[in-house]
């Protein structure tokens, strides 16, 4: 299998940490941006100081065109993609379903979830046997709000993560013979910018834990089941959310 890995949303939050992760583990890494070229060139200048090649392309995963391009982009300039971090997302101000308009539900299904199953199927063309690849491991970054269900905040987030679970069980099984394994991870209240303010502060402690977790502790659990070390695992999504 290539180690050559796509980060989507890799330019902050657990994306960066996920793509400094996977450099320290051996990745040659490809950091998508949206719009934040400068912060995307600093997590390519920390994977090249750890001796891995790396590349920033920016790219709309919600646009199917720009998708194409993105990962023709990074096997062009790094090689067959071995693996994918599906992490890219949006979230939109916290409220009731009862306020909740159709802009807004649009805007967080396409960005969370639409665009989850788009990027996957650009993988499984890209790696799977039955399309002439060589295997692969695709990784969903879901929420434990998908369980949870985030009530009077945001639902709606939650239900688009929850078909990002559905997304690693149904695609895990259905390639699982192509050489491709689907896991998905759950982060729980991690220190990263998608927070309202003051968020954190409220409720960061409330895990049996005690704190919010780091973004380099969700990364690690990615790196983890990118590589060799999880060979028995697809279908299936690991909560690292403190015990919430």
């Amino acid at each position: 299998m290539s180690r050559v890995v796509l980060v989507t949303g890799g330019s902050r939050g657990i994306g960066a940490a996920a793509a400094v992760a996977l450099a320290a583990d051996g990745w040659d890494v490809g950091v998508n941006y949206r719009t934040q070229a400068d912060e995307a060139a600093r997590v390519v200048k920390a994977c090249e100081e750890l001796g891995r090649r790396a590349v920033a392309v920016q790219a709309d995963v919600v646009e199917p065109d720009q998708i194409e391009r993105l990962f023709d982009t990074v096997i062009a300039g790094l090689g067959p993609i071995g693996a994918v971090i599906n992490n890219a997302g949006v979230v939109s101000p916290s409220g009731r379903v009862a306020e909740y308009d159709a802009e807004r539900l649009d805007r967080v299904f396409r960005g969370n979830s639409i665009s989850a199953f788009l990027v996957a199927g650009a993988a499984v063309r890209r790696m799977s046997t039955a399309y002439g690849g060589n295997g692969g491991v695709i990784i969903n970054v879901s929420s434990r709000a998908a369980v949870l269900g985030s009530a009077g905040e945001y639902v709606d987030y939650a239900a688009s993560k929850a078909a990002v679970d559905a997304l690693t069980i149904g695609l895990g099984n259905e390639v699982a013979k192509e050489g491709i394994r689907v896991l998905g991870v759950r982060p729980g209240l991690i220190e990263t910018e998608i927070h309202e303010p003051g968020r954190l502060d409220r409720i960061g402690t409330t895990p049996p834990l005690g704190r919010p977790g780091k973004a380099t502790e969700v990364a690690e659990v990615i790196a983890f089941l990118a590589s060799d070390r999880s060979s028995y695992m697809t279908g299936s999504s690991v909560d690292v959310a403190g015990g919430r």
